[in-house]
């Protein structure tokens, strides 16, 4: 990745996080393309202050295109590796959506 890091975005193991936080810049740049405020992002992290949600935002705003491609790789990243288990255990998302079929709050 060739974004810098700044005083509020680090990357630890590839992964860009909130500086000094266990925050992903993830969660804030999803947070901001949903149409979230500032305000509204750091009272979901109680750990970050606004001050890093808008200097997060700054950062990926100024990335912006790198970002985007390192967002994609951790999608589909993820979707593989969700996929992976499911094929690994077929029974076990069959019984877990059989059960959200039937737990209220998942309807």
């Amino acid at each position: 990745m060739d974004a810098p890091v700044t005083a509020y975005v680090e990357q630890r193991d590839g992964v860009f996080m909130v500086a000094c936080t266990r925050v992903s810049l993830d969660s804030i740049v999803y947070g901001f393309l949903a149409g979230q405020s500032a305000e509204t992002i750091a009272q979901a992290f109680p750990v970050v202050a606004l001050e890093q949600v808008y200097g997060a935002i700054a950062f990926y705003l100024a990335h912006r295109d790198e970002i985007d491609r390192y967002l994609d790789a951790r999608r589909q990243d993820f979707e593989e590796n969700r996929d992976a288990a499911r094929d690994a255990d077929p029974m076990f998302y069959q019984k877990l959506a059989e059960a959200k079929k039937q737990t209220p709050l998942a309807r």
